[in-house]
Parts: structure tokens; sequence; C-alpha cells
């Protein structure tokens, strides 16, 4: 790609980012063009191929995002889910607990891939789909841990008895997601974190 090439996808990128960033109150074409630091001429220019594949929508002067990006959206969880899977089962057959990948979505957490041991007489069933809030449970503190040790535990939040030890998927831009593992038994922190921190930057290096 050329030099000119780079620069027009990143200034349009910059143009699909400044428009999401408007959230629910659609944005003009001078607030975008302020945004980007660009001339409304080539505000408009630039909005031609989004809008032929669906990713913005001219809404008189104001500029929305496009029902095209629902469909970008809707293979993004199916991919992550198989890139996650290996690296949960090697977490869950390790730590002999149920091991799942949760991601962010506004101020709740969604279980988006689990895997159970094979080995265990007893586990808990996770379920994915299953959210809850942010706040709650080792899943949802670790999206928002910062420093160290790296991993949250906690008992009892979700599930009465139930202790879990979670660590953050860190390095990857717009992903807000931990990994971690749940079990009915008292899971030993210091030795079970280091487990979730290494699988979480597993993820990572899959992912980057």
């Amino acid at each position: 790609m050329s030099r000119e090439g780079s620069l027009t996808l990143e200034r349009g990128l910059a143009l699909l980012q400044a428009v999401a960033d408007a959230g629910s109150e659609a944005a003009t074409i001078s607030e975008l063009a302020a945004a980007i630091g660009a001339s409304r001429p080539a505000v408009y220019r630039l909005l031609v191929p989004l809008a032929e594949r669906g990713l913005v929508w001219r809404d008189g002067s104001k500029v929305r995002l496009g029902v095209g990006l629902l469909r970008l959206s809707g293979q993004v969880l199916p991919q992550l889910r198989q890139a996650a899977q290996p690296v949960l089962r090697d977490l869950a057959e390790a730590v002999g607990a149920t091991a799942h990948l949760s991601v962010a979505e506004g101020e709740q957490v969604q279980a988006i891939a689990v895997v159970e041991p094979s080995w265990t007489n007893f586990h808990v069933a996770y379920r994915v789909g299953s959210r809850h809030p942010v706040t709650a449970g080792a899943a949802g503190k670790a999206i928002t841990l910062r420093g160290e040790p790296g991993w949250v535990a906690t008992t009892g939040e979700l599930q009465p008895g139930a202790s879990g030890v979670a660590a953050p998927v860190r390095g990857l831009p717009g992903l807000r997601a931990s990994i971690g593992v749940i079990s009915l038994d008292p899971l030993d922190a210091d030795a079970v974190g280091p487990k979730v921190v290494e699988a979480a930057a597993q993820l990572t290096g899959v992912l980057s």
C-alpha cells in the first residue's frame, strides 16, 4: 500500500471511530472534521466508501453508525471462542476447575466461552451467555484490575460456596475481557493465580 493509501485508510478508521464516539447523538460533518483534523470536503470523500459498505449512514447533515457493523461484529465472538478453546482447555485440565473467557459489555460481564475439566468427579456448570455485574465475581473484577498481583480471587459472590480466580486479558485494544476458573472447592489463589495470568497472556499472543 502506498503512503497516500495508508494515510487515507488511517483517516477513514479515525472517522469511523469518531462516529462511534458520538454515541447516541449523531455527529455532524463539522464535528467529525474537527475530531479527525480534516476539512469538510475530505470528510465527505471518506464517508463514501464507508457508506457503500454499510458502516455508516447519513441522516441529513448527521452521520450515524451503519448496520453493516452488526454483520462484522457478529463474527467476532465465534472467532474469539475458537481462539480461546485450546487455552481454556489447558487451564481447566491444569487446575481441575471450569475455565471461562468473559467479556465486558457496558456494566455487565458475559461468559462467551467455557471449558470443563475432563478428569474431575464434580465441577461447576457455567453456562455460556451467563451475565453478571462487572463489579461482582472474579471475572468482572479482573477486567478492571490494575497492577499486581495480576489476578483477582473471590468466594461466594456469584454462587454460594463457589470460588473464582481470574486475570485480565491485556494488550488487545478495544477488548475488555478476563480469563478465569471457578470451582466448588476452595482455590489456592497463590497457585492458581499465575496459571490464569499465563492463560490470559497466551490468549493475547494468539490474537495479536
